[in-house]
């Protein structure tokens, strides 16, 4: 019976985890260039004597959808979305990560900013001159006009970079980063939408099925508890003679 009680056990751990896991994306289901979370589940072997039968059920709870979201325009010289794969690079405390969120924003000294984190360009950190405007290019050149200047002139250009779901994984902070920890390389074939945005990939009509689900699973494992309680009874008044 004790075998019972650990596969419910994990069960109902994996169904709570995987809840969380929804409800998240569905909290986020209006944030610009955010990147659904998805379940995966693994096993882990339990310790002790006798035989390898008693396994946990482990949710992975980091791998990352690649489905791209809804592209709107903006007009805003500042915003890009991403067309098709990529990402673009930001700094970060912790070194370089990566985001679809393209609200792209100067700060009093010029410099690039995607939520407060620095944008990457080719030699780092961008960083703007005074100008009077800016336009981006589709391969992700960046192009200011300065003041008593007519003609656009090329200041950097965009660090963009592709990887597979399967490479990535979100940091605390909801960042995009390798597994590895290691730095993607910049990628020529990853191409922007100037003046538009992408929505988050989140599809709340799947999300809340997949959570509907989960709910009757977790009653499933609920019965589990009591058959196997119900067992543990009947077999206490079989030795106890009862």
């Amino acid at each position: 019976m004790d075998k019972l009680i650990f596969t419910a056990v994990s069960g109902a751990e994996r169904l709570l985890r995987a809840q969380q896991v929804h409800a998240n994306n569905l909290a986020n289901a209006d944030t610009t260039g955010f990147r659904a979370s998805m379940e995966a589940a693994g096993t882990s072997q339990l310790g002790g004597f006798g035989y390898n039968d008693r396994n946990l059920s482990v949710l992975q709870a980091d791998t990352v959808s690649t489905r791209a979201g809804a592209i709107h325009e903006t007009g805003r010289p500042l915003d890009v979305a991403i067309a098709g794969q990529g990402y673009l690079a930001v700094q970060t405390a912790d070194g370089e990560a990566y985001t679809r969120s393209g609200e792209l924003e100067v700060g009093p000294d010029g410099a690039l900013s995607v939520h407060g984190r620095p944008v990457l360009g080719e030699g780092g950190p961008i960083v703007l001159p005074q100008n009077t405007a800016v336009e981006i290019a589709t391969d992700g050149t960046i192009s200011v006009l300065t003041e008593g200047s007519n003609q656009m002139q090329v200041v950097d250009r965009l660090r963009l970079v592709n990887a597979d779901g399967a490479e990535l994984t979100k940091n605390a902070a909801g960042l995009l980063v390798a597994r590895d920890g290691a730095s993607l390389p910049a990628d020529a074939n990853v191409k922007v939408r100037p003046r538009a945005l992408e929505g988050s990939n989140v599809s709340a009509v799947e999300e809340m099925v997949a959570t509907m689900d989960l709910n009757r699973s977790f009653e499933m494992q609920m019965r589990l508890f009591k058959a196997s309680d119900d067992m543990n009874s009947t077999g206490n008044k079989l030795i106890s003679g009862s």
